[in-house]
Order: C-alpha cells, then sequence, then structure tokens
C-alpha cells in the first residue's frame, strides 16, 4: 500500500505533492521516541495508502524550521500538497490511526 522514504531539504517540496496522502516525521537519530515510533510508521505505511516522508532534523532542519516544529517526534499530513494536521509527540498505534483516519476521512 504506502510506502516509506527518506526525504531531505531538497526532496521535500516534491515529496510532499507526489502522493495524495502523505504523513511526514520529523525526527533524529538520537531522539529515543522517535525511534520508538518508527515501527509504527513502517506498520502504518503496509496497511494504508500514506507514504510516510522520514525527515532527519539533524541534516535537514529547513522545512521542520519553516513548519514551526519545536520537537520531535513531529508529524504532519499533507494532502496533495497541502498540510492537513499535525501532532507531537509518540503516541500509540490505535491513536495515531484514529488520528489519521479523523483527518484523511474529513
Amino acid at each position: 500500500m504506502g510506502v516509506v522514504k527518506a526525504v531531505d531539504d531538497a526532496t521535500f517540496e516534491t515529496a510532499i505533492k507526489s502522493d495524495e496522502w502523505v504523513l511526514v516525521d520529523f525526527w533524529a537519530p538520537w531522539c529515543g521516541p522517535c525511534r520508538a515510533l518508527t515501527p509504527i510508521l513502517e506498520q502504518i505505511a503496509d496497511e494504508t495508502p500514506v507514504t510516510i516522508a522520514k525527515v532527519n532534523t539533524d541534516t535537514d532542519s529547513m522545512n521542520a524550521a519553516r513548519l514551526g516544529v519545536r520537537g520531535i517526534p513531529a508529524l504532519f499530513l499533507f494532502h496533495n500538497g497541502s498540510q492537513v494536521a499535525n501532532q507531537v509527540g509518540m503516541v500509540p498505534k490505535p491513536v495515531l490511526m484514529n488520528w489519521l483516519n479523523e483527518n484523511m476521512n474529513a
């Protein structure tokens, strides 16, 4: 169904506009909650038509700064290039799935 891919500052705009639904995960390698969220996002990519775009804020921070990211993990949901919703922090898979379903079906 969906896919997980690494995105950097140079490919960000293309990534959020290339698929119908894109969930951007701003993360960093040193962030424990970010590492805990990764397998959940991989499951969501397998189970839904959402593309997961992972942006490492240690190496690519321009878009995180532009979007006002102050804490990670930070998730931003885009639909055809427009931001639909965002949330910060680690959440269990059922909570994340509910958040996605509410925003994708709004």
